[in-house]
């Protein structure tokens, strides 16, 4: 088998040149059983991509199928259901194919086209969800959500998926706290995945901002919301010109000082505040899985970003309505007038 041939840094010595080319070399005498399942197993995903463009045969062993399958599977346990096994092995180069999809996120891309041009929602029968709840490190939720996209009740609702029944609670570790500060630091424990699939057009994207961006207590039942989103682009000139996808974890406190989690769910909505609808949210989501890519998670820097322009569009809406307001104070004036005029010009005549 050829050795990889290591480059010498101008900083190192001679010795230590010598070294690191006896080290890259030494790699090779291992059997190739042993570096697959010993030593490229127990790297994390960028340091597995750099190690498979050093050389031909670390490029071969690190494009194994089940290697990245492992991988998928270890960071996100919900994908190790037999379905969601089956969905990724369909995917153009399967599992390393799915790990990027999931691990980047869409560019909220806003699209010059008109209102009443639309994609071909049919081509998107049916979205799978792959969502991940975690508590410093400990997992809470792990489950596969299947959503048909074909019906009615579907595409003229609002959009929602739940990914626990109405009666359905998770025991967790957690305990109720006390204080907002306290309340902040539970939410800063927490981390979501929350994974779209298209089954038909073999993409996925992670519509989880990973990390909260959003966490209030209600009131006076107590109950805890912490939310997660991503921000993607719909039509330009529409309410829809940005859509906020997030996905809500809601907890209660129950005796004994535990936290429970009654509710979990994705929607989305538009710059006016309004919940889209299965069809304008499958539209978005469909673009979003075919757009470009960025790497890292946006959090709470795309959150602010649309709460910015939300803001803006609000502002540009009362001033649009105070100029009408004068431009109908100023008409029904103008109008008033022109009665009195006609009117006096009546009575002079008479």
């Amino acid at each position: 088998m050829a050795s990889t041939t290591a480059i010498p840094s101008p900083n190192k010595s001679v010795a230590e040149t010598a070294i690191a080319y006896r080290g890259a070399a030494a790699i090779w005498t291992l059997p190739p059983d042993i570096i697959q399942t010993h030593i490229l197993t127990r790297l994390d995903a960028a340091t597995l991509a750099w190690a498979a463009t050093t050389c031909s045969q670390l490029h071969a062993l690190s494009s194994q199928e089940d290697l990245w399958a492992n991988l998928c599977f270890s960071t996100w346990p919900s994908t190790s259901s037999p379905r969601i096994r089956h969905v990724i092995r369909s995917f153009p180069h399967g599992s390393r194919c799915f790990f990027s999809d999931s691990s980047t996120i869409p560019r909220p891309i806003i699209f010059a086209t008109p209102r009443n041009s639309h994609m071909s929602i049919d081509r998107t029968p049916e979205l799978i969800s792959a969502v991940d709840l975690y508590y410093r490190r400990q997992l809470l939720l792990s489950r596969e959500v299947e959503t048909e996209t074909v019906s009615d009740w579907f595409r003229y609702s609002p959009f929602r998926v739940d990914v626990l029944e109405p009666t359905e609670v998770v025991q967790t570790p957690m305990r109720y706290p006390v204080g907002e500060d306290a309340c902040l630091e539970l939410a800063e424990e927490l981390r979501l995945s929350w994974i779209v699939i298209d089954a038909r057009g073999g993409r996925a994207m992670n519509l989880s901002s990973q990390k909260p961006v959003w966490v209030q207590r209600h009131w006076l039942s107590g109950e805890l919301e912490v939310k997660f989103t991503t921000v993607m682009g719909g039509e330009k000139g529409s309410p829809s010109e940005l859509a906020l996808c997030s996905a809500s974890v809601r907890c209660v406190g129950v005796e004994g000082g535990e936290v429970q989690v009654r509710e979990g769910s994705l929607h989305m909505e538009d710059m006016d505040g309004m919940n889209l609808n299965g069809k304008e949210s499958l539209v978005i989501l469909q673009r979003a899985l075919e757009g470009k890519r960025e790497s890292g998670k946006e959090g709470r820097e795309g959150y602010g970003m649309f709460g910015k322009r939300k803001r803006e569009r609000k502002e540009r809406m009362i001033r649009r309505e105070g100029t009408l307001d004068v431009v109908c104070v100023s008409f029904a004036t103008l109008s008033f007038m022109w009665l009195l005029y006609a009117c006096g010009c009546v009575v002079w005549r008479g």
